[in-house]
């Protein structure tokens, strides 16, 4: 081989950006397998590059029970990968392990015992150039294919744009990120997603896998990193750190409730991500196919920040219990239905922002139950609380009963005393 080939093999080294002498090592390692299949090859051999640029082949004698020791060390190593590649697997091999196919490790045998002799065929030139050229592309696509894994497996949790190249099938949706084809499973569908061929669509890396025909990306449209992302891109007081987001909780394709917190005096957190006349959070929605978006102010509190997370209900009281992280709300029997929402979706995903358990009562339920525990019933036990009368707000009177009554002094409150003792009469 000459050395202009050399030089050329070192250019595309630089140009690929593959390590200096990958290419070189494994032509090395090419042009040995191909003299082992010559006629008459010894059995063990090595392929030097000399300095005119050509390759020689020099066969290597050992003395005999230096061999042995080192085909039997050679068969060690190669049962343990394949057991090892069992354990990984699962699956039990059935590969057969000959000594033509062992190679022996002779670098820590005292040179004076090794032999060496200058074997390298007549027509090795011509074998060298047919060699170089198929070693030389197909390194080149393993170098890309792990250059690219390197690069996406980086990006991991990063929000790409890429153009739908297949979506007749919904359980596999194709998308073209330039350098490589990433994959959209159905578990990563939003439901009422339509993906069209040709349309730009933005998701979030979640995996990459290492394949024969290079990485496989993966990609997602419910992971709530887009919801973040999608922020960052349209709010600049986002991407500058003025606010921040703190939590997200989402149910893909129906609502999305985010928290957000200003680090900067003068700046609405919900104004910014609201913008003018709901311009940037418009933008939002339209990347998300009409998924509805609720920004709540983050607040310290818990009670505060849990009624301002069921919006758009109005919230009348709330009673948080530290221990258990268990948040009772009180609302008006109006906003009841709308504090839970549809099969409970504003209620879950309240809980999922403010990481509480939410248990929703309307004011009437809450009383009633605030009535029944104040007064135990019984007609020989003696009555101790608050008056069980619920004023006009559907809150409890906070007067505390008389002695021996379920109500307080105020005439009204004591007239359902006196017809409630009536009814029982």
């Amino acid at each position: 081989m000459s050395q202009e080939i050399l030089e050329a093999v070192k250019d595309i080294e630089r140009e690929k950006g593959i390590e200096s002498g990958t290419l070189i090592a494994a032509l090395e390692d090419a042009l040995l397998a191909a003299f082992k299949k010559t006629p008459g090859a010894t059995r063990h051999a090595t392929v030097e590059l000399d300095e005119a640029g050509d390759f020689r082949v020099f066969s290597i004698d050992l003395p005999a029970d230096i061999e042995a020791r080192l085909l039997e060390e050679a068969r060690e190593r190669a049962y343990e990968e394949l057991e090892a590649l069992e354990v990984e697997t699962g699956e039990k091999s059935h590969t057969l392990v000959t000594d033509d196919d062992l190679d022996i490790d002779w670098s820590e045998v005292p040179e004076e015992q090794v032999r060496r002799a200058d074997v390298t065929p007549e027509n090795f030139g011509r074998i060298a150039a047919q060699t170089a050229k198929q070693v030389i592309l197909q390194r080149i696509r393993e170098a890309e294919r792990s250059m690219m894994y390197d690069e996406y497996v980086d990006r991991v949790g990063e929000v790409v744009t890429g153009i739908i190249q297949q979506a007749g099938d919904r359980n596999n949706v194709l998308v073209d990120l330039g350098k490589v084809e990433a994959l959209l499973p159905r578990s990563e569908q939003v439901d009422g997603e339509r993906y069209e061929q040709g349309s730009r669509i933005k998701a979030v890396i979640t995996e990459v896998r290492s394949g024969t025909k290079g990485p496989q990306v993966i990609l997602s449209r419910r992971d709530p990193e887009l919801i973040k992302t999608l922020f960052e891109l349209e709010v600049p007081e986002i991407a500058d750190g003025l606010v921040e987001i703190r939590a997200v909780a989402r149910e893909p394709g129906y609502r999305t409730k985010i928290a957000v917190e200003s680090h900067a005096a003068g700046v609405d957190p919900v104004g910014a991500c609201v913008g003018p006349r709901g311009s940037r959070v418009r933008m939002v929605v339209s990347e998300l196919r009409g998924e509805k978006i609720d920004i709540i102010p983050w607040n310290p509190e818990p009670a505060r920040f849990v009624a301002k997370a069921l919006s758009p209900a109005r919230v009348r009281e709330v009673f948080v219990d530290d221990e258990t992280k268990e948040a009772t709300v009180i609302v008006p029997d109006d906003q009841l239905a709308l504090a839970i929402g549809k099969d409970g979706l504003n209620a879950r995903l309240a809980a999922r922002l403010s990481g509480w358990k939410v248990d929703i009562k309307s004011d009437t339920e809450f009383a009633q139950e605030e009535t029944d525990a104040a007064y135990g019933g019984g007609d020989d036990e003696d009555f101790t609380g608050r008056c069980g009368a619920v004023l006009s707000n559907g809150k409890r009177c906070p007067n505390s009963a008389l002695p021996g009554s379920r109500h307080c002094g105020v005439p009204a409150h004591r007239e359902l005393s006196r017809q409630e003792g009536d009814s029982a009469a």
